[in-house]
C-alpha cells in the first residue's frame, strides 16, 4: 500500500503510531484533518494515512466541474456487494493489512500497545473487523461512522474500541454502533460510543475532538484490571451524546 500521508516528530523516535484508514471512494489524504489534529495532539506520534490497495470508482471532486474527476481507492471491492457476502470480502482484506501494519511497528520501532488504528467508514469496518480478529495488535481502535460485520463471539482483552457516530448518519445508521457497543459490554469487550446530534456520515469536528478525548483522558479496562489485580469481568460500554453542528 502507498502511503500518501506520513507524518514523523521533529526529533527522536516516535512514542506513538497512529495509522489512518480512509473510506470507500477517497485515498489517504481524506484522512488529513483526523491527521493533523491527532500530530497537534501527540507531537511525537508517527501518523500515517495509506491509500487502499484497489483501485474504486471514480468520484466527482467537491466544488469542482463534473468531468473533473479524484482517484479513488476502496479496502475491498463493493461491486454486487451483499449482507451474505460482505463479512467474507472483509475477511479477505485483513492478512494483507496486518502484515501492513506490522512492518509499520517494526519499521518505526513501535509496540502494539502503543499503535492505535483509526478509520472512517469502510476503513471503520477493516479496524473494527482486524482488532477482532487479532486481539492486541493496536492498543486502540477508532472507528469513525463504521460498524461490525457480524455478531462478535468475543471481544478484545488488549485493545480498546472507540466508536463514533454521526446521529443522522445515513449511509452507515447510528443504530448499528449502539448494538456494538451493547454486544462488546456483554463480552467484557472495553469500548466507548460517541454520537454527535446533528452530524451525517463524515469525519466531522466534533467526532474528531471526541477522539481526542477519548485517547486523551480513557483509561483502558485491562490497566485497571492489571492495578487491582482483578480476574476479567464485565466491562460496561461507556457512552455519550455531543453536541453537533451549532
Amino acid at each position: 500500500m502507498e502511503t500518501t500521508l506520513e507524518w514523523l516528530p521533529a526529533q527522536g523516535r516516535p512514542e506513538q503510531l497512529l495509522l489512518l484508514l480512509h473510506g470507500f471512494g477517497a485515498t489517504g489524504a481524506e484522512m488529513a484533518p483526523l491527521a493533523q489534529a491527532l500530530r497537534s495532539a501527540f507531537p511525537q506520534a508517527a501518523v500515517l494515512a495509506p491509500d487502499a490497495p484497489q483501485p474504486s470508482p471514480r468520484v466527482p471532486v467537491f466544488g469542482t466541474a463534473d468531468d473533473s474527476l479524484a482517484p479513488a481507492r476502496q479496502w475491498y471491492d463493493v461491486a454486487g456487494l451483499t449482507p451474505q457476502n460482505w463479512p467474507g470480502r472483509v475477511h479477505d482484506t485483513l492478512p494483507a493489512l496486518k502484515t501492513w501494519v506490522q512492518a509499520q511497528q517494526q519499521r518505526l520501532g513501535v509496540d502494539p500497545a502503543a499503535t492505535a488504528l483509526a478509520g472512517f467508514s469502510q476503513g471503520a469496518v477493516l479496524a473494527l473487523a482486524l482488532a477482532l480478529q487479532h486481539d492486541g495488535l493496536a492498543g486502540r481502535v477508532l472507528a469513525f461512522g463504521g460498524c461490525l460485520t457480524r455478531v462478535p463471539e468475543a471481544a478484545p482483552q488488549h485493545t480498546t474500541l472507540h466508536l463514533f457516530h454521526g446521529a443522522d448518519d445515513d449511509v452507515i445508521p447510528a443504530d448499528g454502533s449502539r448494538q456494538a457497543l451493547a454486544q462488546l459490554a456483554a463480552l467484557q469487550g472495553d469500548a466507548t460510543l460517541d454520537i454527535a446530534r446533528g452530524v451525517g456520515h463524515g469525519l466531522h469536528p466534533a467526532l474528531i475532538q471526541c477522539a481526542l478525548q477519548r485517547l486523551q483522558t480513557h483509561i483502558p479496562a485491562r490497566t485497571w484490571r492489571a492495578a487491582l489485580g482483578a480476574a476479567p469481568s464485565a466491562a460496561p460500554g461507556a457512552a455519550q451524546d455531543v453536541a453537533g453542528p451549532h
